[in-house]
């Protein structure tokens, strides 16, 4: 049986970076998106995206906008989000004692730009357990890495050296990659799949309370 994503409605923060491509493929599984950049455009939504870009910029920005504090709350509340890239930093409680505008609420220690520059951006096929048995090409841009994690954090994907390149605690969901530009969009069904089990068990609390 098929997910039916039609009645979620998923933002995408559209500060800066890649957002467009998150927009297009929540729309191609059938969910609709909302570009994200000032406080009232988070009311209502059943989940969030952080895309990839300057995570230092995107703080920035965050900080501008006066979201930085609306979406601590949300997470808080067990919105769920998913962040790739610098999505994956701005989550972060430690990014190497760096100094940057972050959100600071996934238990990752992550570090920036962990394999160089522009020019060493790479592709790479990954066992995903999560995904099914089918590899997933990982495009690596200016990405970082996740050294550690914290004990309520599941690794989802590594490279062959061990390096952890994906995660999820509770409703946070993050990827050092970027699968929106692959075509494959396992990743963000993974991300569908979990806002809807959030509504049920919103659902249900609801129903055991009345």
């Amino acid at each position: 049986m098929t997910d039916d994503f039609s009645r979620l409605t998923i933002g995408v923060l559209a500060l800066q970076g890649a957002f467009i491509e998150h927009v297009q493929a929540l729309e191609r599984l059938g969910a609709q998106a909302r570009q994200v950049r000032l406080p009232g455009e988070l009311q209502s939504l059943d989940g969030l995206i952080i895309p990839g870009g300057e995570s230092t910029t995107i703080g920035q920005l965050l900080e501008e906008f006066q979201l930085l504090e609306p979406l601590r709350r949300l997470i808080g509340s067990g919105l769920p989000i998913y962040g790739t890239c610098a999505g994956t930093i701005l989550l972060a409680r430690d990014i190497g004692g760096l100094s940057q505008p972050l959100l600071a609420t996934m238990d990752l220690q992550v570090e920036r730009n962990a394999f160089g520059r522009q020019l060493q951006s790479f592709e790479t096929d990954l066992r995903i357990d999560s995904l099914g048995k089918a590899p997933f090409r990982a495009i690596f841009i200016r990405a970082p890495a996740i050294r550690s994690v914290g004990p309520g954090v599941e690794p989802l994907a590594w490279l062959e050296d061990g390096t952890i390149v994906a995660a999820r605690q509770a409703r946070l969901l993050v990827s050092c990659f970027h699968p929106e530009l692959s075509g494959d969009d396992r990743f963000h069904r993974l991300f569908l799949a979990a806002v809807l089990e959030a509504q049920q068990e919103a659902s249900a609390q609801v129903d055991r309370a009345s």
